[in-house]
């Protein structure tokens, strides 16, 4: 993020941008979240048009791709490609959309992780439905929204200390390839499968591996899949 960006925004609300119609994707891997999400909304602003829905991250980055929405709504935890990287990627193709992590940790290293990766918003599932709609419109507008639920201080540090990378938690230094094929390691699948996803050889997908392990300092399959439980990337 620039130094001079708005800081975050803890609970303001903001007008529909422009007066127009803002266009949003749902990203959740279970369908019936996906319909109760889409109905607060609904309800919550009239305006507000669902243009599409994807059910884990790689989808969401696709989606993204294809229908350049205003704002990506996405779950944390979601197979395949978790939220926060499906975050990162859309940045990364699609700059214009706004993105916003929902998610039930309010942990500070995650709430930081996420601010540092170009999150948007940060919206914690334990807050009332309203949130949502808020961040929705805060990001469309160009602020950072963080629930306030979480620690206005965790906020401050974020941006007293976002040109340093001292600190930063070892995952954070793996390419968006390498966090991959983490979070696919540790869904079981094998490394012909994760191959095949990624669309690379075998013989890549293991220097990935590799190279994730070293980074990590980490020396077994089971110290992976433990390393991504901790992180939140997958669910125990």
């Amino acid at each position: 993020m620039a130094p001079d960006r708005e800081r975050a925004r803890h609970g303001t609300v903001l007008s529909m941008v422009d007066g127009m119609s803002l266009r949003v994707i749902l990203a959740d891997d279970q369908e019936i979240v996906r319909r109760g999400i889409k109905l607060l909304l609904e309800r919550e602003m009239p305006d507000l048009l669902i243009v599409g829905e994807a059910s884990d991250g790689r989808e969401a980055v696709s989606l993204a791709r294809e229908l350049r929405p205003d704002v990506a709504v996405l779950d944390f935890a979601m197979p395949v490609l978790n939220g926060l990287d499906a975050a990162r990627e859309i940045r990364r193709h699609v700059p214009l959309t706004k993105t916003i992590l929902l998610t039930g940790y309010a942990e500070d290293r995650r709430v930081m992780g996420a601010l540092r990766a170009g999150i948007n918003g940060y919206v914690v599932k334990t807050q009332p439905p309203r949130e949502l709609a808020q961040a929705i419109q805060d990001v469309a507008g160009g602020a950072v929204y963080v629930s306030p639920v979480v620690s206005r201080a965790v906020v401050d540090a974020f941006f007293a200390a976002e040109q340093s990378p001292a600190g930063r938690p070892p995952s954070e230094r793996l390419t968006p390839r390498e966090r991959q094929v983490l979070q696919l390691v540790a869904e079981g699948k094998t490394t012909k499968e994760i191959a095949t996803i990624l669309g690379v050889s075998v013989k890549t997908c293991e220097s990935h591996r590799t190279r994730v392990m070293q980074k990590l300092g980490i020396h077994t399959a089971a110290g992976l899949v433990r390393y991504a439980i901790r992180e939140g990337l997958v669910n125990p």
